[in-house]
């Protein structure tokens, strides 16, 4: 069991953890590893599902409300021997025998959870309370993904995980801020308690193909935006920035993340840092040089600056992103211009 949170903290148990099937000790009989992704139908969690399903020893379980996940990203596995798909909300309990569970489930645009601050919350609090009364019952290994907007409005760049943040509890963005650091403690908690393997990732911004279209997030919004011939819409001042990483590159760091000893926190992203208006030039340029920049209001605690400190990722996970944002970004808009129904100029 992973003893070292990323902190440098020593983390005690007071039992040890309960142990899995016993098919796992046979010399006769190699059962396949079993293996849970809350969240599965969403953007993330498909691509991991898509490299989980790569190793012919796992058999994948996605469960997914569909609020912003959609079967048509999991459409390829659909029938698959080795996958099953449920339809089912993390609010609600789950009874499966798995080996591991990823914990992605949760709407992770504003757009999202802030048409629902009370379901994101539920979700953050009492869905990781059954995943992790899940992993309890059955030996099961849980990862989270949390989030860098733990860190809130930060006031230490770049954002080291011993950072305890500077995050607003009562305003708009509260309820995912809030809920991702409640659903921290509980996973500790339960790992100091009853002994559960825990993995915590602390996910910076992500982008790629199956990314929602309208989610409001900033490199899909000016992808769309482009393609439809619509001015950039640049969230005053311009110069808040951010980190994107691109989505192949965080499904590795969360599966090593997983096979790994460390029970994190543990930043996973791109340190590749940008301001709102260097991506949206960078946009411009690649898929559509005739459209403006147009300045609008900013949304209430939006963060000036995020970049992770992956010096963790580094060192404990032999981890750091590949794809730079200029190579990502023509994938990405690949993927918009056939959803969308637009064909590139000549």
């Amino acid at each position: 069991m992973a003893a070292n949170s990323s902190n440098g903290e020593q983390q005690t148990t007071s039992k040890p953890p309960p142990l899995p099937s016993p098919l796992r000790f046979s010399k006769f009989f190699q059962s396949n590893m079993r293996i849970l992704v809350t969240g599965g139908a969403g953007f993330i969690g498909s691509h991991l599902v898509d490299k989980l399903m790569e190793n012919e020893k796992n058999e994948v379980i996605v469960v997914d409300n569909y609020f912003t996940g959609s079967k048509d990203n999991l459409r390829k596995w659909i029938d698959h021997p080795r996958f099953e798909l449920i339809r089912h909300d993390v609010t609600e309990p789950l009874l499966v025998e798995v080996d591991q569970i990823y914990h992605l489930a949760c709407p992770a645009s504003p757009i999202f959870y802030k048409y629902n601050p009370v379901k994101t919350i539920k979700t953050n609090v009492i869905g990781t309370l059954n995943m992790l009364g899940l992993a309890k019952r059955v030996g099961a290994r849980i990862l989270l993904t949390s989030t860098s907007e733990v860190y809130g409005d930060p006031l230490i760049h770049p954002q080291p995980e011993t950072y305890w943040g500077n995050v607003n509890p009562i305003g708009v963005r509260s309820c995912y801020d809030e809920g991702k650091r409640v659903a921290e403690t509980l996973m500790f908690d339960y790992h100091r308690q009853h002994g559960i393997e825990i993995r915590i990732a602390r996910i910076f911004n992500t982008y790629g193909p199956r990314m929602n279209i309208d989610d409001g997030r900033v490199v899909s919004n000016f992808i769309a935006q482009a393609l439809r011939g619509e001015p950039l819409t640049v969230q005053k001042p311009g110069t808040q920035t951010r980190s994107f990483c691109y989505v192949s590159d965080m499904v590795d760091g969360l599966i090593r993340l997983m096979e790994g000893e460390n029970t994190g926190p543990i930043n996973i992203g791109n340190p590749g840092e940008f301001t709102m208006l260097e991506l949206a030039e960078a946009v411009k340029e690649l898929i559509n040089p005739e459209v403006e920049i147009k300045m609008v209001e900013n949304t209430p605690d939006d963060p000036r600056q995020r970049k992770p400190d992956i010096t963790k990722a580094k060192e404990l996970l032999g981890w750091e992103p590949k794809v730079k944002l200029r190579d990502g970004l023509p994938l990405m808009e690949e993927d918009f211009r056939l959803r969308l129904g637009v064909s590139k100029k000549k």
